[in-house]
């Protein structure tokens, strides 16, 4: 990690070690080079990869995404081993301790709670003369939900994408994952699949997979929405079909920014920074700080951490790339870096966190004070765990049930309510030189159309 003292810096010098670049600037590592030479036969950047793939889904549907996956993933799979059948879904279940499911239960049951209290509601006002104005609030019909797999299995994640969509009213989920090399899905993953209230599983994942969940094949559905994290790949597949259909958000690799004073302990702050470190390489994990002391305890806590964990290697790694201790003048000005950042996860280590809520203007999720690590959002505590990464919390939202509705307007004016504005509309749309749109408002106040102006 490396420790910046920035008390005698401005936040201007500061600034573009917290800015990230845009979706389109990350370049691909040596493998996933190797891979793309191997399977198209020369060097492509990832957006030309995203293309190339979408356009053969697009025009050979099955064809194509089972050939992809075959390239990407390993299994050689058919139109009907590519989605998850009962009998797989049974011995899912079967293979699930049940300790682990009952705490997946838990978790579904939370997070359903925790949406149900968001639901948009449908809503309607009189007005003068009798006119009424109102919103509906309707789910959508038919979701895609992508949950990545690579070098973990994220039950969570199934949970947290397709349970707010049940909560919306959402009526078909189908959810897209890679298979494993045999075919296979992890267990926990389809059994957290079923319970959430998923309605068709596809063992399909990268690009190949948005671009069939976006345009359809004859075996995987066309939805309205598609959500849920990937890699590169899937993040800019999921923004080259926005249009086709919607989109959540573009979703890059994991981040966690913890500001803390000098009274945090030092053993809780490394976890936490771990906790994001070990999700793979390209992760972000930042300290800000006004104590010295507190940064040096930390840097080395964190190498004392990070010894034992399983995936050291990988969290080794992104400590050494994206991981970062700053020190501050003070806990006003740690805020205004962390505001900068727009992090996706926001931790307050400080004497009184909440004291420090007003401050934050751009984070994905905050987390206040030492009993609420990160993780607890990950898994359990209710509020969703897809969040906007990038610095992208400037102007996306974390993933609710409100990602799953759309809203109608609905005007009823009565024939004296017209009349009360009719005037107005006439002469804006006569500024607007749209006579037509004037007419339907003349038409009804029984004037005849032949006397509205002519050009």
């Amino acid at each position: 990690m490396r420790t910046i003292d920035a008390r005698n810096k401005s936040v201007e010098e500061v600034r573009p070690l917290l800015v990230k670049p845009p979706f389109d600037a990350v370049e691909l590592g040596e493998g996933a080079r190797a891979r793309v030479r191997a399977m198209f036969g020369r060097e492509m950047t990832a957006a030309e990869v995203v293309a190339r793939i979408i356009a053969d889904v697009r025009k050979d549907g099955d064809d194509a995404l089972l050939r992809y996956t075959e390239l990407t993933d390993g299994p050689r799979l058919s139109a009907a081993t590519m989605p998850v059948s009962e009998t797989e879904f049974a011995a899912a279940r079967a293979a699930v301790e049940p300790a682990v499911m009952a705490s997946l239960m838990k978790a579904i049951a939370n997070v359903r709670s925790y949406h149900a209290e968001r639901v948009p509601q449908s809503w309607m006002t009189d007005r003068e003369h009798g006119a009424k104005l109102g919103q509906r609030c309707l789910p959508l019909e038919r979701v895609g939900v992508y949950v990545p797999g690579g070098t973990a299995a994220y039950p969570s994640s199934v949970i947290m994408n397709i349970v707010p969509a049940v909560v919306a009213g959402v009526r078909e989920i189908v959810m897209a994952v890679p298979p494993a090399r045999d075919g296979s899905v992890n267990p926990y993953v389809l059994a957290a699949a079923e319970a959430a209230g998923a309605t068709k599983v596809i063992k399909a994942g990268g690009a190949q997979a948005i671009a069939a969940l976006a345009f359809g094949t004859a075996t995987v559905p066309k939805v309205d929405k598609i959500t849920g994290p990937g890699n590169i790949f899937v993040t800019l597949a999921k923004k080259a079909v926005y249009g086709y259909c919607d989109i959540d958000m573009l979703a890059g690799p994991s981040e966690i920014l913890i500001v803390a004073d000098g009274g945090a302990d030092p053993a809780y702050v490394a976890a936490d920074l771990l906790s994001q470190a070990e999700h793979d390489v390209l992760a972000a994990s930042i300290l800000i700080t006004d104590s010295p002391a507190l940064a040096a305890a930390v840097e080395r806590e964190a190498a004392r951490q990070l010894a034992a964990l399983p995936r050291s290697g990988i969290a080794g790694e992104a400590l050494a790339r994206n991981g970062l201790i700053i020190i501050t003048d003070d806990i006003d000005a740690a805020m205004e870096l962390a505001n900068i950042a727009a992090p996706e996860h926001l931790e307050i280590l400080t004497a009184d966190p909440y004291a420090q809520l007003p401050a934050v203007r751009h984070a994905g999720a905050v987390f206040l004070g030492p009993y609420s690590p990160e993780p607890l959002g990950d898994y359990l505590a209710g509020p969703n765990h897809v969040l906007p990464t990038g610095g992208t919390a400037r102007f996306y939202s974390v993933l609710s049930v409100e990602t799953f509705m759309k809203r109608t307007s609905v005007i009823a004016y009565t024939e004296a309510a017209l009349s009360a504005v009719g005037d107005d509309v006439i002469r804006l749309a006569t500024a607007e030189g749209l006579e037509a749109h004037a007419n339907a408002v003349r038409i009804r106040r029984r004037t005849d159309v032949a006397d509205s102006p002519r050009s």
